[in-house]
């Protein structure tokens, strides 16, 4: 089937669900153009100033009295918004602090941090009517099951919750965004989504800082003739948008110096992958993924960047003439739609501004990152145990399940089914097939980073050789993972990011050293209830 100009019709909301939507694999269907804005209306490639999220100051600073550790106190609120997305028309979100991206939480290592969510937002969506309700989840932290998103423990609007996060581990990039039930997607696209760093010395002291430590959020999005986010997620097969945003802008230019820089680049769309590459067939390099920092840096042509991904990369701009453009392109995957513009990302423009040569980073690639990280440490033969899972879709009742399993049926257990049982600091090898024919999936296991072993019987990417959360399995493929569980005990979620794969309802959940009648004083339900916010 092909579709020469969009045959769904975007009503003009935030959230509207196209009418005459797609159940196809995307393989099967051709499309021009997404969006109902005028031609004046529609944004063009690299007519947009790049901008860096604001960095959100801490409330205040105190000592825990347990161990002597410093707590920065944030607040963040949740709330409708208008947003300058497009040249002249204004866009609704719905936004931390009222913008997209969310403001950016940096901290370093060893610094707790007590994050006040507060869910101002309308009580139900302006468009499709859904019950504005949310759980925030910081996606890469080891968090307790009370403060992890879990996807039913939902704060209403008129209510807050304080979330608890001990950023212990090794830097990293993370994020931050909606978790809410079955309508995570229509929520972090609407903009509850933004970058979270935490820092330690060791990376501090090999990569780029402060200006040359530059968060990359890339989304897609689709408009309505009025301006606002359009919605059509294809019978909740995907959403594929026509303009691609970085930070929040179409297509942006960045201004770059003469050196080497670091791009935190998080895949934030709710359902398209991304092939990365640069114009002028120069490398990116690969130090970081989900989990921090890989063991020794990774020159690409391209690569692979699912949904909820995070990769670190260097860009070396030292060789480059003043005023010369390098574009960041998208050579895209099987299974999304493309359109006239989705293999552009963003341009950069080099400058002849002078470089500080006293920073170390400005013309320096470590030969070494983190060889020593325990969970690339971890080897095959300490695994006591092999898990076998299957993501697939259920084509009678139009569910995405994993195995026969969803989160449908979690709710119905009164949040009982698991769909494994492992004990506290047990090493296992899950296994996770995809045969679902036209669509590939990024599977997100929740507290623990892994180790990719092997996608069908072959070496993981080179850009895969590090920590990761978030595995993409393509087509056909079957991806082996080893993984150490802990350091907490309760129950987590495991689901697909797509996320209208995830709201139909492609999520189950695992317990971690405990059995299902065990008392639970981590409950995600009970142990840390919202409060009014009166």
């Amino acid at each position: 089937m092909t579709v020469s100009t969009r045959n769904v019709l975007l009503l003009g909301g935030l959230g509207v669900v196209g009418a005459g939507a797609l159940s196809l694999p995307r393989s099967e269907v051709e499309a021009k153009s997404a969006s109902r804005l005028s031609a004046a209306e529609m944004p063009k490639p690299f007519q947009s100033a790049f901008v860096k999220p604001p960095v959100l100051a801490s409330d205040k600073v105190e000592v825990d009295p347990a161990d002597g550790k410093p707590v920065n106190y944030y607040t963040l609120t949740e709330k409708a918004a208008m947003a300058s997305i497009l040249p002249r028309l204004q866009t609704p979100i719905l936004g931390y602090n009222g913008i997209f991206p969310g403001p950016t939480i940096s901290l370093d290592q060893g610094t707790k941090a007590v994050v006040r969510v507060r869910n101002q937002l309308p009580a139900t969506h302006p468009n499709d009517g859904h019950v504005l309700s949310t759980s925030t989840h910081l996606h890469g932290s080891a968090s307790l099951p009370q403060f992890d998103g879990y996807a039913s423990d939902v704060t209403h609007t008129g209510f807050f919750k304080d979330y608890h996060y001990p950023n212990f581990q090794p830097a990293r990039t993370l994020w931050y965004h909606d978790h809410g039930v079955h309508f995570t997607a229509q929520n972090a696209y609407s903009g509850l989504a933004a970058q979270y760093h935490m820092h330690d010395p060791l990376e501090r002291q090999l990569l780029p800082q402060g200006d040359f430590d530059v968060p990359l959020i890339i989304s897609d999005a689709m408009f309505a003739a009025n301006g606002a986010l359009g919605y059509d997620d294809n019978t909740h097969s995907g959403l594929w948008g026509d303009v691609i945003l970085v930070n929040g802008k179409p297509w942006p230019v960045m201004k770059v110096q003469k050196r080497i820089y670091r791009f935190r680049v998080l895949n934030c769309s709710i359902s398209r992958s991304v092939r990365l590459t640069l114009s002028t067939g120069d490398p990116l390099i690969i130090v970081g993924t989900d989990g921090g920092l890989i063991p020794t840096p990774q020159k690409v042509a391209n690569y692979r960047h699912g949904g909820a991904e995070r990769y670190e990369v260097l860009i070396d701009f030292r060789k480059y003439k003043t005023g010369q453009r390098i574009e960041m392109r998208n050579l895209s995957n099987p299974n999304n739609v493309d359109y006239d513009f989705t293999n552009k990302v963003m341009a950069f423009d080099v400058t002849d501004e002078p470089v500080n040569t006293g920073d170390p980073t400005w013309n320096t690639v470590p030969a070494q990152l983190a060889p020593g990280n325990e969970v690339m440490a971890l080897t095959e033969k300490q695994a006591t145990k092999v898990r076998k899972f299957r993501v697939k879709r259920n084509d009678v009742t139009n569910m995405w399940t994993i195995d026969d399993d969803s989160w449908q049926d979690v709710i119905a257990s009164g949040y009982k089914k698991a769909a494994a049982e492992v004990d506290l600091n047990a090493v296992e090898v899950w296994e996770i097939e995809n045969k679902s024919g036209g669509w590939f999936h990024p599977v997100h296991i929740h507290l623990v980073d892994f180790k990719i072993l092997s996608r069908n019987g072959k070496a993981p990417f080179p850009q895969e050789l590090g920590p990761k959360d978030v595995v993409y399995v393509g087509e056909s493929e079957t991806v082996r993972l080893l993984m150490k569980f802990g350091p907490h005990r309760g129950r987590y979620m495991v689901h697909c990011h797509n996320l209208p794969h995830e709201d139909h309802d492609m999520m189950v959940q695992f317990r971690v050293g405990l059995k299902e009648d065990d008392n639970d004083p981590n409950d995600p339900m009970t142990a840390a209830l919202p409060q009014w916010d009166g």
